[in-house]
């Protein structure tokens, strides 16, 4: 095995290679490998990552594709942290996921650390017979972690696109549910189910109670945790409302991430595989504006030259810890592996793999 100096010292040579013979150097890896290897590229990827993806899309259908090619021993996953520790989960114990860039996180995700949310529910418990009347939801863009919190404790898990389906599964259960890390995406998924304004409430884990009073706790249906995509809130109702007026014909299209009045004025309201689906599928010569991560939004262009799609917002916003996964890093990864070595290899505890398992598992039955 190589010594970790040995490996810095390798990735700091790819990181001055010219993008031709990085592309060429990748490609050459993934054929030494053949059927060893599957590569996933989640929809936010820039180009020069995702062109060696044998499968794009969100996490979870990633991951899922993952775990029904048990045949591929190595999955490398361009995403990010959260999405690996998902692959991990439901793949088979004879896989090895790798993520070619460790520091490719989520900042929404770390906006829920396990002893925050270990402090709501012992807050809650002291307040109500929590264990009887709040179900977890934990929306998949989450830590491993997180997702066994939810398993252990009757909860599931969430996709952008399954969040009602699944806050009405919880309801059926208990009175109450908690959902986290992304408030907007469950505030937009209560409104859209007409919860009123007063029986949704946001728990900041810095405050006592989450900065609510204990009346509004008990009265609460949906308790929303204090975090945000920061790429999804860049998108403004000014931009909404700029677009209207410069393209009277543009439809706006965006994802349940986004802030409720930007949400409230759009024409569409989707996932990103919504997205995709929605605007391909749209007649020639039709405008679209649309609010969601730069790269798939620029893809999205490219592949429809017969329609007009615009940025949402006037300002770059790519997310920037999925941007860490470039060409330099996904090549010094697949040539390690064709090399034999296994560099930036995701494992969740056994412990959290089965908690977590079951909070995923509740979600599949549901959806």
């Amino acid at each position: 095995m190589k010594s970790v100096e040995s490996i810095q010292l390798l990735l700091a040579d790819y990181l001055s290679l010219p993008s031709h013979e990085l592309f060429t150097r990748t490609a050459a890896a993934k054929r030494t490998l053949g059927d060893q290897v599957m590569v996933l590229g989640h929809n936010y990827q820039r180009d020069e990552v995702i062109e060696h993806a044998d499968f794009r899309g969100d996490s979870l259908l990633l991951a899922k594709l993952a775990a029904e090619r048990s045949e591929r021993p190595y999955i490398v996953f361009c995403g990010v942290h959260f999405m690996a520790e998902t692959a991990d989960i439901l793949s088979r114990s004879r896989q090895t996921v790798i993520l070619p860039d460790l520091g490719a996180g989520c900042s929404m995700a770390d906006m829920a650390a396990i002893e925050q949310v270990d402090q709501c529910w012992d807050s809650l418990a002291g307040i109500l017979p929590v264990e009887e009347t709040v179900t977890p939801v934990v929306y998949v863009n989450s830590a491993a972690v997180l997702k066994a919190f939810c398993g252990e404790h009757g909860g599931i898990t969430c996709t952008s696109s399954n969040a009602r389906a699944v806050i009405e599964w919880a309801w059926a259960r208990r009175e109450k549910v908690l959902f986290f890390p992304d408030e907007h995406l469950g505030r937009n998924t209560g409104n859209k189910m007409g919860v009123p304004r007063d029986q949704m409430i946001v728990w900041d884990p810095f405050q006592p109670n989450g900065g609510n009073t204990i009346e509004a706790i008990r009265k609460a249906r949906l308790i929303l945790w204090k975090g945000h995509c920061s790429v999804h809130q860049m998108f403004q109702p000014a931009h909404v409302d700029y677009f209207r007026k410069t393209y009277p014909d543009l439809k706006v299209i965006v994802h349940p991430e986004c802030h409720e009045e930007v949400v409230n004025r759009a024409d569409l309201v989707g996932s990103t595989e919504f997205i995709i689906r929605t605007v391909s599928a749209a007649p020639a010569g039709t405008a679209w504006a649309v609010g969601t991560e730069l790269n798939l939004v620029n893809r999205l262009k490219r592949n429809q030259p017969d329609k007009r799609v615009f940025f949402l917002s006037s300002t770059v916003c790519q997310c920037a810890t999925m941007f860490r996964i470039d060409a330099p890093h996904l090549c010094w990864a697949m040539e390690n592996l064709a090399e034999g070595h296994v560099v930036n290899h995701i494992v969740v505890p056994d412990d959290e793999k089965a908690w977590a398992k079951i909070a995923l598992d509740r979600m599949m039955a549901v959806s």
